[in-house]
Formats: C-alpha cells, sequence, structure tokens
C-alpha cells in the first residue's frame, strides 16, 4: 500500500499549476510612478504640513535636532488624513522585539462621537507613543510578568507608510519599543543609541582634520538578502519545513549545484513573476531594491536594495522579508528564509555592506584623491581594524543563532573567526606604517595609487583588489562588507555593534590625536603615530588569504583570535566586561540589557533546538520508519516465495533495509533519552551547551540512518517529497 499520498499530491499540483494572480500590467503604472507612494515622505510632508511645522519637523529627522512637542498634533491629523485618502481604517506602531520578528496591534481612527455616529482621530499623543500588552514579549528578566505596559516611541527618521490588504489598507508608523523606566526592549533603540554615539566621536576626529558638518554622520548599510523559494505544496508535505523551516532529513540529490549552473542563471517563469510583484510592492513603500537573481543554490534567490541609512536599511530589510512571505503565497511558493534549509547545498546569508559619513561628506571609508582625503581614510580605516580586533568576539555574537550554526564555518559563508580583508595593497600601506618605512609604501605591488603628498604619508591604491568571499570583513573600495549575518536574522544587531565598535575606536583615535597636538607633535606626524600604533597592535586581525583553510585556522589560534563556533560559545560575549563597558561607555545598552539579551538568544537557541529534536523523533518514527518497515516486509515476502520455490535469493538489500531500520530505531530512543534530561535544565547557558554538543550529533545520527533508508526504500513508500523535486520542481 502506497504511503505517498502527500507526496503524490504536491507533485501533482505542481504540473497542474495555473497562477492566481493577475498578470502586472508595467506600461499602465511605471514603476517611477508608483516608488513611494504609500510612504508619508518628505515630499509629502512639504506638500502637507504647514511651513512651520514642516521646517521643524524636518530639522528633526535631518539635523537630529530634538522634537518640538507642540507640533505633534498637527503632524498626526495631516497623516491621518492623508493615510484615510488611501484607504486606512487602522494604524499601528510597528515594532521589532527581541523575538527577531516584527510586531504590530492595529487600532482604529474610528471613535464614538457621543450621538451614535463615529469621527476618525488621531492625536498627536497617539501618533508619539502606543501602549501595547508587552507581557508576552521576552524580556530576559528586564520586568516581571505581571508588568503588561509596553511602550511604542515614534522613530521620526524612519517615514511612516501605508500596508494594501486585499480588504483595505493601514498606517504603519515605526518605532521603538521601550519598557515604563526607559529600558530597551527591542532592537531599534540600540541601534538608535549606537547611531548618537558615531555621530558623536566621528565629529571629534573630523574637527581636528577641520572639517565641520552641519549634517549627523550616521552609519549607511545595504543589506543584501538570500533566500529560498519552493513549491507551498512541498512545505505542506514536508512538517520539518512546515515547523522548522528547514529540512530535518533529506538525502543528497543526484545534482545539486556542483555543476554551478544555477548561480545568475535563468530565472523560472513563476519565480519571475513573484519576483516582480515583490518588488512592485516594495516600489510603493519606498525600498528602492534594484537587484535580483539566482543563487548559487537550486531555488535560492537574492534581492538587494541601493545604500540607505542603516536605520531605515533594517526597517526596509523587515518589509522586504515581510513582502517575499506574503506575495509568494499568491503565486503558489513558500518563501524559506532559514539560514539552512538544505543540507549539502548553500545556505543563504544577509551581507550587511556598512559605511559611514553623510550626504555633505560622502562615505569616510573612501580614500578619495586628495592627500587631505588619504590621511582621513587612514585615520577610519584604521579605527575599524582596531574595531574588529577588539570587539570580533561580539560581533560574532550579534549573528549567533541556532540557525546560522549550519552555515558559518562551512565552505559558503565565513568562517567564525572574524577577520578583516584589506587587499593587498592597501595592507602594505599599513604595514609600512609599522615597518617605519612609509615613504616606501609606493614601491610596492603595482596598481592604480593616488598621490597623497603630505609629509611621509604614502598613495593609497583606489582599488584594493578582488573581493574575498571567505572573509567575514571584506573592504570592498569604499565600504566594508559584513558577511556573517544570517538571512533571517535582523541586521540591527551587528549594525548596532558595528556603530559602538567605530565610535569607540573614533574615540580613541580623537583622544590620541588630541593628547598628541597639545604636546606639540605636527598633525601629521600625530596621524602617522596614530596608524602605527594600531598596526603594531591590532594587525592581527588583518588576513587576505583563504578563510576556509586549516592553515587560517591554526594561525588565527596562534594569533590570538576568538574561534567562536557555535551560539553556546558566542552569546557569552554579550556579557564580557569589555563589551559591557563599551556599550555602557557609548550610551547603547547596560548591563541589565546586555545580560537579558544574551537569556533571550540563549532561551531561543534551546527552544529551537528543542523542537527540532521533538519533531525529528516524530517524523523518524511516524513517516520515516514505517516506510522501511513496509519495504522491509515486502523485501522479506518476495524472499521468502523465492525460497519456497527453490530459486536462489540475495538478501542484501533487505540486510541494509534492516540494518538502517535497526540504526535508526536505536538512534531515535537515544535521542529521546538525552532530549528528556537535557529539557530538565531549562534553557540556560549549561542546557544550550548540552543540546550542542549531545541533542545535535543524535539528530544528525538520526538523520544518517533516515536518509540511507531514503536511498533504499521502494520510491512509491516514500512519503517526503526528496530534495529533487523539492529543488527542481517550479
Amino acid at each position: 500500500m502506497s504511503s505517498n499520498t502527500a507526496r503524490h499530491s504536491a507533485i501533482q499540483a505542481i504540473t497542474t499549476y495555473k497562477p492566481d494572480a493577475a498578470p502586472l500590467n508595467f506600461a499602465d503604472t511605471r514603476p517611477t510612478d508608483i516608488f513611494g507612494s504609500n510612504v508619508f515622505n518628505d515630499r509629502v510632508m512639504r506638500e502637507r504640513l504647514p511651513k512651520d511645522v514642516y521646517k521643524s519637523l524636518h530639522k528633526t529627522i535631518a539635523f537630529g535636532e530634538r522634537m518640538d512637542p507642540s507640533i505633534a498634533d498637527t503632524v498626526a491629523a495631516v497623516m491621518k488624513d492623508w493615510a484615510i485618502e488611501k484607504g486606512a481604517t487602522h494604524f499601528t506602531h510597528v515594532f521589532y522585539p527581541l523575538t527577531g520578528q516584527t510586531a504590530e496591534k492595529h487600532d482604529s481612527f474610528l471613535m464614538p462621537d457621543g450621538t451614535g455616529g463615529v469621527i476618525a482621530e488621531f492625536s498627536g499623543s497617539m501618533l508619539i507613543r502606543g501602549e501595547p500588552d508587552a507581557s508576552s514579549f521576552p524580556s530576559g528578566g528586564l520586568r516581571s510578568t505581571f508588568e503588561a505596559r509596553g511602550y511604542t516611541a515614534w522613530d521620526v527618521t524612519s517615514p511612516a507608510y501605508i500596508m494594501e490588504n486585499p480588504n483595505g489598507t493601514f498606517l504603519c508608523i515605526p518605532t521603538m519599543f521601550l519598557s515604563w523606566t526607559g529600558v530597551a526592549l527591542d532592537k531599534k533603540t540600540p541601534l538608535l543609541r549606537s547611531g548618537q554615539a558615531l555621530n558623536r566621536e566621528a565629529q571629534r576626529v573630523l574637527a581636528l582634520f577641520n572639517i565641520h558638518t552641519d549634517l549627523p554622520v550616521i552609519s549607511y548599510a545595504g543589506l543584501e538578502q538570500e533566500y529560498f523559494l519552493i513549491d507551498h505544496n512541498f512545505n505542506f508535505a514536508r512538517p520539518d519545513l512546515q515547523i522548522a523551516g528547514r529540512s530535518l532529513f533529506g538525502a543528497r540529490p543526484a545534482k545539486g549545484q556542483e555543476f554551478s549552473d544555477q548561480y545568475f542563471g535563468v530565472i523560472p517563469q513563476r519565480v519571475l513573476s513573484c519576483m516582480m510583484e515583490v518588488e512592485r510592492e516594495l516600489y510603493k513603500l519606498g525600498v528602492p531594491v534594484r537587484t535580483r537573481h539566482n543563487e548559487a543554490a537550486p531555488s535560492q534567490y537574492e534581492i538587494a536594495p541601493l545604500y540607505e541609512p542603516s536605520n531605515l536599511a533594517v526597517d526596509h530589510n523587515h518589509i522586504i522579508m515581510a513582502t517575499l512571505r506574503n506575495v509568494a503565497k499568491r503565486y503558489g511558493l513558500k518563501c524559506l528564509l532559514h539560514e539552512k534549509p538544505f543540507s549539502g547545498i548553500n545556505g543563504s546569508g544577509k551581507h550587511v555592506n556598512y559605511s559611514i559619513g553623510n550626504a555633505e561628506l560622502g562615505t569616510l571609508f573612501d580614500p578619495g584623491e586628495t592627500p587631505h582625503a588619504n590621511a582621513k581614510f587612514l585615520v577610519f580605516c584604521a579605527a575599524m581594524i582596531r574595531a574588529v580586533h577588539k570587539f570580533g568576539g561580539l560581533l560574532r555574537a550579534t549573528v549567533a543563532s541556532a540557525g546560522n550554526d549550519h552555515r558559518l564555518g562551512a565552505h559558503e559563508a565565513p568562517p567564525a573567526i572574524m577577520s578583516i580583508f584589506l587587499g593587498d595593497q592597501l595592507t602594505e600601506v599599513f604595514e609600512a606604517f609599522r615597518a617605519g618605512r612609509i615613504g616606501d609604501a609606493a614601491n610596492g605591488k603595482s596598481g592604480r595609487v593616488m598621490n597623497v603628498g603630505v609629509d611621509t604619508l604614502p598613495p593609497l591604491p583606489t582599488d584594493p583588489g578582488d573581493r574575498n568571499r571567505t572573509s567575514p570583513v571584506a573592504f570592498t573600495g569604499n565600504r566594508f562588507e559584513f558577511r556573517a549575518v544570517g538571512s533571517s536574522q535582523s541586521a540591527a544587531g551587528s549594525i548596532t555593534a558595528l556603530n559602538a565598535m567605530m565610535a569607540d575606536s573614533l574615540g580613541f583615535a580623537a583622544d590620541w590625536l588630541e593628547r598628541e597636538i597639545t604636546s606639540g607633535t605636527a598633525f601629521n606626524a600625530a596621524v602617522e603615530s596614530f596608524i602605527s600604533h594600531v598596526i603594531e597592535e591590532h594587525s592581527a586581525v588583518i588576513f587576505n588569504g583563504d578563510g576556509y583553510s586549516e592553515v587560517w585556522h591554526n594561525e588565527a589560534r596562534r594569533r590570538g583570535l576568538p574561534d567562536l563556533r557555535n551560539t553556546p560559545e558566542a552569546l557569552p560575549e554579550l556579557t564580557r566586561p569589555e563589551v559591557i563597558a563599551l556599550y555602557e561607555g557609548q550610551g547603547v545598552l547596560n548591563r541589565a540589557e546586555l545580560k537579558a539579551r544574551q537569556d533571550i538568544y540563549l532561551e531561543q537557541y534551546c527552544k529551537t533546538v528543542r523542537t527540532e529534536a521533538n519533531l525529528a523523533i516524530r517524523m523518524a518514527r511516524t513517516i520515516i520508519f514505517p516506510a522501511g518497515m513496509r519495504y522491509q516486509g515486502e523485501l522479506a515476502g518476495t524472499a521468502a516465495q523465492l525460497q519456497a520455490i527453490g530459486k536462489d535469493y540475495k538478501t542484501m538489500t533487505l540486510d541494509e533495509v534492516t540494518a538502517h531500520l535497526r540504526g535508526l530505531q536505536t538512534a531515535t530512543a537515544r535521542l529521546e533519552d538525552v532530549l528528556a534530561d537535557v529539557d530538565q535544565l531549562g534553557e540556560s547557558l549549561d542546557a544550550a551547551q548540552r543540546y550542542c554538543e549531545e541533542v545535535l550529533p543524535l539528530m544528525k545520527e538520526v538523520r544518517h540512518y533516515a536518509d540511507l533508508l531514503e536511498t533504499r526504500v521502494a520510491d512509491d513508500l516514500w512519503a517526503l517529497p526528496n530534495y529533487q523535486e523539492i529543488l527542481f520542481g517550479k
């Protein structure tokens, strides 16, 4: 009797698929016509707000000035009218709690008027502050469970927007999420705080170069989002994909990505239609998406927007992830954002292209073409080198999760060792400072250089060389690319860390230069001494070679760089004294807020592995083992029939299936016993370590026998859609 009804139904659904969504007409609604149409942006505010109100609000947004509370009611009234014109009936404060997800609570504009009717109401106080129930969100001990109040505070630097639904629209207001005592319960609040710290210290350094800017110095980010699209019927036929977001079982198909024929390949028609609608929705929301393409793995894709201020880039990335999920459903697809949905092929990341600067100065990581700009670049670049060396463990901790552990360190993502790639030419420039031969730097490797011409400062390369995809932090000409963020993660934590680390290093640079200048040292000499010091103390973090090689791992240990291979090893970095001092010193997070985050992320790790382990046990016993037993019975029956008529019968396959079933049964029982023992530890660090060191290896053992059975059991008896069907069926 066949047991693969769900699998066959999924395949049948694909072969007969017809799109439900009507084709988009780009001729009638061009992207340029709809871009930002659902955003309460600067153009809308300039047109609709009274001139004095607009000027006041613009100062807050553009220059970071404190908002005048007297304008709140006017802004709220105009925003309400604009939203209602677009069909909105409700508003919500959008925030990012420590679950890592997007949260929202919808409230109606309508209020009783006391005469049996209703009026549309939206006051300044409702705009600026919301009050969702916070008792169900994780706080890591920052608040008691009976304390239900949490507050959302309007982030004026990220514009409000309209989200569309087939049955209407609603107004979304980006906000911070705090307790009544002001404790950060989200990811946006520390990001904004770190931005303030970065501006403060960057302005100090710029002032020493006699550079003054009215605009705040901010961080910018370009977030490359990778994801998988599979037919949603396969998702429903696979409990592991449905619950865990990744396949807990699955033998490798005959073909994977070894032919390199997926990367930048022709996009399947249904997928391309989905991508186009995703882009259309994002254009309306002012998200400047530019790039779409096939990624390296089958059924894997990438979407990438243009560079934006990092706070806005993070908000837009959350919108991108939500839009990918929602639109995919219209095309019968399931968007998988897990870092490693399928074993044996590349997982998905979210590369963070990071720089600092503003509209007046451009990026401060750009070497420029003048001597003054070159010297400035060297100082800011040196600050980044120091930051990653001092706080590499913190940076690693910001990308720690159960999902990302399956990806980091493999030959598809950067290793867990935090290092910086500068390219040979730029490395040689910095090495010249350490060796005391600054004037000889120009005589190194060939390549285009720019003449600095300031005392002994060397020429600088305009191009650092080819990109190093094995480096977690790579200089790419005018920015650094941090490649370790997982595809499902918010980039806010990593950007917050980068901002805080840079603020600390720039503060160190300002202190150093001020001290040298005060003591009578010439400015250029002070710059040279600072750079020489940084390279002498922190060059261990610079590595331009193959980050995957065992040679590098051995060398990294010799250099004293931390190799935090998994989440239980990485998360304690959040509460190291140096990290606490960094975050408290920059006014980003205090000790209690950091400890809370460590506890929450440990809890999430434990619950994730526990859920996956329980699911693996259930699937092994109720789906995989019965299929193997049925095939074993068929083989045994055939053997008995042949023997009964005197025919010689080799039982090799029967022996293999029997051995694999026995192994599956034993491994599953061991997993269940160990899981029950570890469960008693709760969600502590000790529990996380045991989940990592004992539970995950046993899950791998269960999978080993299950995948062997998949390659032996008759296809008509196997209930789970296989990798070939999932990855290549569109």
